[in-house]
């Protein structure tokens, strides 16, 4: 019986008996009584067996996966399980993950009466983009006695992709366009001026700008008519990732790469719902993907599968690089958004040249990160002069970031500054503030 197991208590037991037994050789009218427990304590086992491996014994299990797992959310996985047998069963399961999850202590312990049925659930949250296996679902039953365990195995592996985060664009996607959107962390920007395309002419209403009013039509019609703007459309959005060493820093389980990358699918979305021209391109010491800006009905299955299969690399960013490949790939002036990171002064004012350099091309917005750790040993109480020490580097050090802000904006190449976790808010609503602008 390859699936047979001995339980604890069965252990207790024994070692009870063998005790018993050793207090017998001293103590002479103690060895029937050993020997009587040991054979009722065989015959108890004996039992326990023929009850766990009667035919009749049978557990149906299930597993429910997400049809999509998202980078860096978490999942919800499900296991049904329903005793069919005719007695109750205690359950132990262990759930073979996927390796990538590196979880050695997952148990779940439950009791199932006859023909109940019962629905557990855990939480999984990939933080590393691929595929991910997961194996057999291992069911230990027991019955009232306890003293054997019976192995079940379900053996249904599945496979599953996890993406950069959908889950997160779908709801950047409602944010942005709800109407209460501003309660959520996305603002509602203000238009500024007359740069939108005309739409139509409308008969007036209050509220309506007096200055759109179109005195030829109202003249005609007899009544007040005012001209209807709309955004200006088929601009070319751009998401430039840098895939160096610079963008391997980790936060909460994933590295800032991945972080650009989840912003970058939710931007897309985003601006291909504002009916703009959504592109992607990434490099490090080469260039790596290329997507034109386009608007066809596959532009987002296409940025979508190319964020999947980016990977790391472990060498400096060439700027230079990326100054020459997007003159010749981005023709027409366009709304790049490039993620990257600058970690001190020196290294901003190294590419400093090569970014005024594209920003005379095209409207250039860089977003790059604060470091959470430093920030939040900056703003702590100490009381050793070693900590005071490092507490002033710290503040030195955020003081430097802000410092690189003000030195982009003073060349005139907009700047973003914000932590890992708020990226995709802080950089929609840069987007959203240069469309109503018009600056795009």
């Amino acid at each position: 019986m390859k699936n047979l197991y001995l339980s604890n208590r069965f252990f207790i037991l024994f070692g009870a008996i063998v005790g018993l037994f050793l207090l017998s050789f001293p103590i002479s009218f103690l060895f029937p009584v050993a020997q009587t427990a040991f054979v009722l304590a065989l015959a108890i086992v004996v039992a326990d067996i023929i009850l766990l491996f009667n035919k009749t014994v049978k557990v149906k299990v299930r597993r429910q996966v997400p049809k999509i797992l998202s980078l860096g959310d978490v999942s919800k996985i499900s296991i049904s399980l329903k005793n069919e047998s005719k007695q109750t069963l205690k359950l132990n399961i262990i759930d073979e993950v996927p390796v990538q999850f590196q979880l050695r202590d997952f148990n779940i312990d439950l009791t199932l009466e006859s023909e109940e049925e019962q629905l557990v659930s855990y939480e999984l949250r990939p933080v590393e983009r691929g595929e991910y296996t997961f194996g057999v679902v291992n069911v230990f039953m027991e019955s009232f006695l306890g003293l054997a365990r019976r192995r079940y195995q379900h053996k249904y592996p599945m496979s599953f992709a996890v993406y950069p985060s959908i889950v997160q664009m779908k709801q950047f996607e409602l944010k942005a366009f709800n109407q209460v959107s501003n309660q959520y962390g996305i603002k509602k920007m203000r238009r500024l001026g007359h740069s939108y395309e005309f739409e139509q002419i409308k008969n007036y209403v209050r509220g309506d700008d007096m200055r759109s009013i179109n005195w030829k039509a109202s003249s005609r019609h007899a009544t007040l008519m005012v001209n209807q703007y709309e955004d200006e459309r088929a601009q070319q959005v751009y998401c430039i990732i840098d895939k160096s060493r610079a963008m391997h820093m980790p936060f909460d389980g994933l590295s800032l790469m991945d972080y650009a990358i989840n912003t970058t699918l939710v931007l897309s979305n985003i601006a291909l719902q504002k009916f703009d021209r959504a592109g992607l391109l990434t490099f490090s010491d080469k260039i790596g993907t290329t997507i034109k800006a386009d608007r066809k009905a596959n532009q987002m299955n296409k940025i979508l599968a190319a964020l999947y299969k980016e990977k790391p690399r472990n060498l400096e960013a060439n700027f230079e690089l990326l100054y020459h490949s997007s003159r010749k790939l981005i023709k027409g002036r366009s709304l790049l958004i490039l993620f990257t990171n600058f970690e001190s002064q020196y290294a901003l004012e190294r590419v400093l040249p090569i970014l005024r350099r594209i920003n005379n091309l095209h409207l250039l917005v860089v977003v790059f990160f604060e470091n959470t750790e430093v920030k939040e040993f900056a703003k702590k109480r100490v009381t050793t002069t070693e900590d005071i020490y490092l507490q002033t580097v710290a503040q030195k050090f955020i003081s430097e970031k802000e410092q690189m802000v003000q030195k982009l904006k003073q060349y005139g190449v907009q700047a973003v500054l914000t932590s890992p976790a708020d990226l995709s808010v802080n950089t929609i609503n840069k987007y959203l503030e240069l469309k109503s602008r018009g600056l795009i």
